[in-house]
C-alpha cells in the first residue's frame, strides 16, 4: 500500500514513520522481528494512532484517512491478534503460573482451608442431628426446599433445556460467590475470612439438613463429581484475598498500593486460575451431576477430579518457568 500523493502538512512530516512501519509490516517484523524491530514498531504504531486521530480532526483528504486507519488495523493486528501467541501465553498462565502461584501462597491456602471446611463440617454435623440448629443458620422454608429437590431418584436425570438454564446460573452463582471471597480481601483481610465462613457454614447447613431428613446418599451424589472443583476454587479465591489483605498489612516498607501492585501477578493467576475451575465446576454441575448415570461412575469420577485437582496444584508447573 503507498502513501497518498496528496500533500498535506502531516503525510509530509510523517511520511517516512508511515512508510517505514509499512515495511515493517510487510517483512513480518512486528511478530517474528528481532527486540529493537518489535519496540520500534511499537513506537510507530503509537505515533500512527496519534495521526490518524490528528487526521481526522483537521478532516483531512479522505484517502488519507483510510491509508492511516488501513495502517493502524494491520498493526494492531500484528501485535495482538496472533492467536497462536495468545493460546500460548494463556496456556503458560494457566497451567504454569497459577498453580505456582497457588504454592507460593501455601499459607494463605492452609488458612483459607480452615476457614472453609471447619464451619463446613460442623454445621453439616449439627443440622444434620438438629432443624433447630440449620433454622438458624438459613430459613427454614429454603431448607425445605431443598430437602424436597433431593428426596426424589437422581436415576431420571434433567432434560437438555435445563441443564443448559442451569448452567448460566451456576456460573454467576459460583462466580459471585469466589469474587466476594476474593475482592472482600481489601478490608485487610477480613472480609475474606468472613465469607470463607460464612460460605463453609451455609453450605454445611445445607447437606446436614437435607442429610437429616433422610437424602443424605442423594444430595452427596449430585455434588460429587463438581465439589472438587468448585470448593477448591473458592478456597484459592479466599487465599487470594488473604494474600491482598496481607500485602496491604505487611507493606514492607513500602507504600500499601504499592505492595499490591508487586503482589498483583501472584494474586491475579490465583484469580484467573479459579475462575476457570469455576467454569469447569459449572459444566459438571450442569450437565454431568443430574444425570442418570449410575451412582458409582460418579463417585468414581469425583474420585478422578479430586486427584487430578490435586495432583496439577501440587505439581503443575514444576518443569516450566513462570511467564514473565
Amino acid at each position: 500500500m503507498t502513501v497518498p500523493s496528496q500533500p498535506t502538512d502531516i503525510s509530509e512530516r510523517r511520511e517516512a514513520a508511515w512508510k517505514e512501519l509499512d515495511q515493517l509490516l510487510l517483512a513480518g517484523r512486528l511478530r517474528r522481528g528481532t527486540a529493537s524491530e518489535i519496540s520500534r514498531g511499537a513506537t510507530l504504531y503509537r505515533q500512527v494512532c496519534r495521526d490518524l486521530s490528528r487526521a481526522s480532526q483537521q478532516a483531512l483528504p479522505p484517502e488519507v484517512i483510510t491509508y492511516l486507519d488501513s495502517l493502524v488495523s494491520r498493526a494492531h493486528s500484528a501485535f495482538y491478534a496472533d492467536a497462536g501467541v495468545v493460546w500460548r501465553k494463556w496456556a503458560t498462565f494457566i497451567f504454569s503460573d497459577f498453580p505456582r502461584a497457588v504454592r507460593r501462597n501455601w499459607t494463605g491456602m492452609a488458612l483459607s482451608t480452615a476457614l472453609f471446611t471447619v464451619p463446613l463440617v460442623v454445621t453439616l454435623l449439627k443440622s444434620a442431628h438438629s432443624k433447630t440448629f440449620a433454622a438458624q443458620m438459613l430459613p427454614i422454608e429454603m431448607l425445605e426446599s431443598m430437602a424436597e429437590a433431593y428426596a426424589g431418584s437422581l436415576s431420571d436425570g434433567r432434560g437438555p433445556d435445563a441443564n443448559a438454564a442451569m448452567a448460566g446460573f451456576y456460573v454467576y452463582n459460583n462466580v459471585g460467590i469466589a469474587f466476594r471471597c476474593f475482592a472482600s480481601g481489601i478490608l485487610f483481610g477480613l472480609g475474606s475470612a468472613f465469607f470463607l465462613v460464612y460460605n463453609g457454614a451455609v453450605t454445611g447447613a445445607v447437606v446436614g439438613y437435607v442429610t437429616g431428613a433422610g437424602s443424605g446418599t442423594n444430595i452427596l451424589t449430585f455434588v460429587c463429581g463438581h465439589a472438587p472443583l468448585e470448593l477448591t476454587a473458592i478456597v484459592i479465591s479466599g487465599a487470594a484475598g488473604l494474600e491482598l489483605g496481607q500485602a496491604l498489612l505487611d507493606s514492607q516498607g513500602v507504600g500499601r498500593l504499592h505492595s499490591v501492585w508487586q503482589a498483583r501477578g501472584a494474586i491475579l493467576a490465583q484469580v484467573m486460575g479459579a475462575a476457570v475451575m469455576l467454569l469447569l465446576a459449572a459444566a459438571v454441575e450442569a450437565f454431568w451431576s443430574p444425570s442418570a448415570i449410575l451412582a458409582e461412575v460418579k463417585w468414581s469420577m469425583s474420585g478422578v477430579i479430586l486427584l487430578s485437582v490435586i495432583g496439577f496444584l501440587c505439581f503443575g508447573g514444576r518443569t516450566r518457568g513462570a511467564s514473565r
